[in-house]
């Protein structure tokens, strides 16, 4: 993990094209603020593992349900 200290005001820049800058500090609250390209997706960690669980959930549920279709029993045109 990288560390770094800023003053209010300061900022650093990721991968040339995401601007982090120290808007205030107050206590052992720091508030950030960011300039990021609008095709950049910016989510809270606690918040994007969730996303990442729930789409894992999801997956699996599909390969469940795939399953489960190719075990219905197979019907020719004109049979009932």
């Amino acid at each position: 993990m990288l560390s770094l200290s800023r003053k209010i005001g300061e900022s650093i820049i990721i991968n040339d094209n995401v601007v982090c800058t120290v808007l205030e500090i107050n206590g052992r609250i720091v508030r950030l603020g960011f300039e990021y390209p609008s095709t950049s997706s910016v989510y809270r960690q606690e918040l994007y593992v969730r996303i990442q669980q729930e789409n894992k959930a999801a997956s699996e549920n599909t390969l469940t349900v795939s399953e489960e279709i190719k075990n219905l029993p197979k019907i020719r045109v004109g049979e009932k």
